[in-house]
């Protein structure tokens, strides 16, 4: 498989690329992505200390609402915060009960004060910290918690890191040294060192056909970006390594939810 040819520009116009990918994609994101398992929520309660139950939650970068629906499911008065036209409409589609608001989390339209909870899941490294640390101790109560995390692939499980090794060739990164890279990345949420954070990992896996796999694989940035021809080559040819380890077309996914949270006094 030939590689991605090499993109070049500003790195901030790229980063800018990335993250508006997902807004022509919303519907298959929504239908495809991952989950989060209750054990997460479980744990999301413990470090903050609190009940989800009756919390005032602004979930930031909220996207289709995956786990804007999860928090609600277990009780959280909700929130969704949202800057993608593309996903927002996909959240107003499928949550119509959950009331959403334009913004991200370098300028979060919330008042002084009001969250008990803030979360983000897969989308605090959209933020710049040195804007979104201070918003988030400007809208969390005194004794609320800033909560972040991410699925990231189980790089432990053979086949999953033979698929990652074929991905990352195809795009001509490291996966493996990027997934590493975004755990550092977790480490250093926060810069200027204001927020003092408890680190959890929770495993979990899913059972999907190898359509729903692709699917969901085609919905992250560095391929939405990438040229269409070279994307569509790429799925093809990782559907025939797919069905070779999986010949019953379903693919079991496994996860390492990377969660930190931190409460504020």
């Amino acid at each position: 498989m030939t590689a991605v040819p090499s993109s070049s520009g500003d790195p901030r116009t790229r980063h800018t690329a990335r993250a508006g990918s997902f807004n022509a994609v919303a519907a298959q994101y929504a239908a495809n992505r991952p989950s989060y398992p209750p054990a997460l929520l479980d744990a999301v309660e413990e470090l903050s200390g609190r009940p989800l139950s009756g919390a005032r939650t602004v979930d930031v970068g909220a996207g289709t609402g995956i786990a804007s629906a999860l928090l609600h499911a277990r009780g959280a008065d909700v929130l969704a915060v949202e800057p993608g036209a593309g996903m927002a409409a996909e959240f107003r589609r499928a949550l119509p009960h959950l009331p959403l608001v334009r913004g991200d989390g370098n300028a979060l339209p919330v008042a002084d004060a009001t969250a008990d909870l803030l979360t983000y899941a897969q989308s605090w490294h959209w933020t710049d910290p040195a804007r979104s640390v201070p918003e988030a101790l400007r809208v969390l109560r005194p004794g609320g918690a800033l909560a972040l995390w991410w699925n990231t692939n189980a790089l432990d499980v053979g086949w999953m890191a033979d698929a990652a090794g074929r991905a990352g060739r195809f795009l001509g990164i490291d996966v493996a040294a990027e997934q590493r890279k975004a755990g550092e990345r977790v480490e250093r949420a926060d810069p200027s060192g204001r927020l003092d954070f408890t680190r959890r990992t929770v495993r979990w896996s899913r059972r999907v056909p190898v359509d729903t796999h692709l699917a969901n694989v085609a919905t992250h940035s560095a391929l939405l970006v990438a040229p269409e021809e070279h994307t569509a080559a790429f799925l093809a040819q990782e559907r025939a390594h797919l069905l070779e380890v999986f010949p019953d077309g379903v693919v079991e996914e496994t996860y390492d939810v990377l969660l930190i949270v931190a409460r504020i006094p």
